[in-house]
């Protein structure tokens, strides 16, 4: 898939692209975006337009892995997206999908057993992304922003460092998903609102491509800056 560049037009690449609009929005851009470029956009939010073209291409093209130009990020500009994306999660993404498979299951086969198993699957899926964005959030991220202020009062960088490349990494809450999906297309079965199933199929594939993207970024680029800080810090 070919990459976004600063001079594009960024109504044109989101028009091509409509699930990057949940992505834009936890940078605050927001719809209305006119005939300006990517690079006018990112100045009129005050934004790093590089950080922003590394997110948008990380999450189009599975190839996409610019060792050099990822190295030039603060960590905490990557802990501040991935935050974000944790907050989109919680507030949005989990809502719209209970949602609609609660009424999906309420308007089908009542004791129909495979929308039971259906039901507790995502339950468990929701229950383990809560469980790791409260990590987040009261662990991992504070810990990895601490060592960013210790080597900021320090006045010391970290080194060029090998970022991980190669087979992505297995991941339980990516796992939940694809067979959440998985029963839905191969194991439905009754009396069931054909849209209603559409519907939660298309919110499910949307949160895990996201979610893969997500872990990209903590996994690929994220992981490796906390190593090279632990070091320095040891």
């Amino acid at each position: 898939m070919p990459l976004v560049y600063s001079n594009m037009q960024m109504s044109e690449v989101v028009e091509e692209h409509p699930s990057l609009i949940p992505v834009i929005n936890r940078f605050g851009i927001r719809l209305g975006l006119g005939d300006k470029s990517v690079k006018t956009v990112c100045d009129d939010y005050h934004l790093d337009a590089d950080f922003l073209l590394m997110v948008i291409n990380t999450f189009l093209n599975e190839e996409y892995f610019p060792e050099k130009k990822l190295q030039t990020f603060h960590a905490s500009q990557v802990i501040d997206y991935l935050r974000k994306t944790n907050t989109y999660y919680r507030r949005y993404q989990l809502p719209n999908i209970e949602r609609h498979l609660n009424s999906f299951i309420s308007m089908s086969t009542p004791g129909n057993q495979s929308l039971s198993l259906i039901g507790r699957f995502f339950m468990s899926f929701k229950n383990e992304l809560i469980k790791r964005i409260d990590k987040d959030e009261e662990e991992s991220f504070p810990y990895y922003l601490s060592m960013c202020e210790k080597l900021a009062k320090d006045n010391r960088k970290i080194e060029p460092f090998a970022l991980i490349s190669g087979e992505p990494v297995e991941d339980p809450i990516e796992a939940l998903l694809a067979d959440l999906k998985s029963i839905m297309v191969k194991h439905i079965s009754g009396e069931y609102d054909e849209n209603l199933c559409y519907a939660v199929i298309f919110a499910i594939s949307s949160l895990e491509k996201d979610i893969k993207q997500h872990n990209r970024i903590r996994y690929r680029i994220l992981l490796p800056m906390v190593s090279a800080m632990e070091k320095l810090n040891s």
